[in-house]
C-alpha cells in the first residue's frame, strides 16, 4: 500500500468504501460482534454494520494519523455520524484509541457486554432480528439510511412511504393479527 500512487489510493479507497457501503446498503440487518481491536478498517467495517456488540476487552480507534493517512474506507463520515464532530475529530486526529464503554457513550456501539457473554448477546440479538418481519426492517434501514441523509421533511417523506408500503403487505396483516390474536407472528417476508 505504501508504493501506491495517488491515483492507486484513490481506487483503493473507492473501492473499500463501496464494500462498506454494500454491506450498510444490504436491506437485512447486519450484527458486528467485537471482541478484540477494531482498529482502522476494523472500525470502519464495524460502523458500516447496522448494529455493534462489543466485549469490555474491546478496543476501538482510526489510528491512521499515526501512519501520516486519513481513514479512507468511509471512517471520517461514518464516525462523525454515529458520534458526532467532536469525537470523530478526536479519535481521527488523535489516533488515540478508546475502550468499549466509550464507545458505546458515543454512540459507536449498541451493547456492551462482559467477554464470556459476547457470544450469547450476539446470538440472542441475531435471533430476535431473524425473527423479525423482513420487509420492515428493510424498509427501517431504508428510512434510517436515506432520511440520515437528507433533510428531517425529506427524511419523514421516506417514513411517510414506507409505511404505507408495508399495508400491502401479507407481513403486516400476520403482524397486526398476531397482535390480535395475542399469538406470536410467523413472518414470511412477503
Amino acid at each position: 500500500m505504501s508504493g501506491y500512487t495517488p491515483v492507486q489510493a484513490q481506487g483503493f479507497s473507492r473501492a473499500g468504501q463501496q464494500l462498506m457501503s454494500r454491506i450498510e446498503r444490504l436491506g437485512k440487518p447486519v450484527l458486528a460482534r467485537i471482541q478484540g481491536f477494531a482498529l482502522g478498517g476494523g472500525m470502519e467495517l464495524a460502523m458500516a454494520c447496522h448494529l455493534r456488540v462489543a466485549s469490555e476487552k474491546a478496543k476501538f480507534g482510526q489510528p491512521e494519523i499515526n501512519l501520516g493517512l486519513i481513514p479512507g474506507f468511509g471512517g471520517t463520515q461514518r464516525l462523525l455520524r454515529l458520534a458526532g464532530r467532536s469525537a470523530a475529530l478526536e479519535l481521527c486526529l488523535t489516533g488515540a484509541p478508546i475502550d468499549a464503554r466509550r464507545a458505546y457513550e458515543l454512540g459507536i456501539v449498541n451493547r456492551v457486554v462482559a467477554p464470556e457473554a459476547l457470544d450469547e448477546a450476539v446470538n440472542a440479538l441475531a435471533e430476535q432480528l431473524a425473527a423479525a418481519a423482513p420487509l420492515a426492517a428493510a424498509g427501517i434501514l431504508d428510512a434510517v439510511l436515506q432520511g440520515g441523509e437528507t433533510a428531517l421533511d425529506q427524511g419523514l417523506e421516506f417514513e411517510t412511504q414506507g409505511f404505507a408500503l408495508m399495508f400491502s403487505t401479507a407481513d403486516m396483516r400476520e403482524g397486526t393479527g398476531a397482535f390480535l390474536e395475542k399469538r406470536k407472528a410467523v413472518f414470511k417476508g412477503a
